[in-house]
């Protein structure tokens, strides 16, 4: 016998993953949009302007708005990763649903490295290296994320901007997998209500 809830289960459209730089939400974004059918975009690409080594420029504020606007209107379904707070508050009424990773920093920090050290290479941000300062101070940047106020990418941040959310949040905390992740997303939408979730301590 069909189950008579089934018919109001609905994937959600349009989808934003926002967490610490570190906590994968360009990662989950992707595997997610995979999973729901969805376009992945990355606020990254939109922020940034294109240089060698990347991450050095920042786009206008205006520029930036109306080319991501642009992006996320030219598809109905898509799952937005990244951070938007502030620069991006006018596309708020856009989203169906809002992911939140909390992700402990020396994961997050670990994970940085070994980015970091996949796109720069170990010798170009080791001490004397030509990125070694721009990679200290990203790192420290990233690091502060928990204790940091609201002038910066920051906990404190977050979470103010979390309240004012006319959508549902729905919360994963601690170091759990890709596919976990989707899981627990995919049995929110089962649901329908918000809810934190919580990685496994045992």
């Amino acid at each position: 016998m069909a189950d008579p809830g089934a018919a109001s289960v609905r994937t959600p459209s349009r989808v934003h993953i926002v967490g610490a730089s570190g906590s994968g939400t360009t990662s989950l974004g992707g595997a997610l949009a995979a999973r729901f059918g969805h376009r992945h975009l990355d606020t990254d690409d939109f922020f940034w302007v294109r240089t060698d080594p990347p991450y050095r420029e920042k786009r206008p504020r205006e520029e930036r708005l109306t080319s991501l606007r642009q992006a996320l209107r030219a598809s109905t379904a898509w799952v937005l990763s990244g951070s938007l707070c502030g620069w991006g508050d006018p596309l708020i009424p856009e989203f169906e649903l809002v992911v939140f990773l909390v992700v402990p920093t020396p994961v997050r920090l670990a994970r940085l490295r070994a980015r970091e050290t996949a796109r720069y290479g170990r010798h170009a941000i080791a001490p004397g290296g030509d990125l070694h300062r721009a990679h200290a101070e990203f790192l420290e940047w990233a690091g502060r994320y928990d204790t940091g106020g609201l002038e910066t990418r920051s906990r404190a941040l977050h979470e103010a901007w979390l309240v004012g959310l006319p959508c549902p949040v729905l919360r994963l905390e601690g170091d759990r997998s890709i596919d976990e992740q989707v899981a627990a997303i995919e049995a929110w939408t089962s649901r329908g209500s918000p809810s934190t979730l919580r990685a496994r301590t045992s």
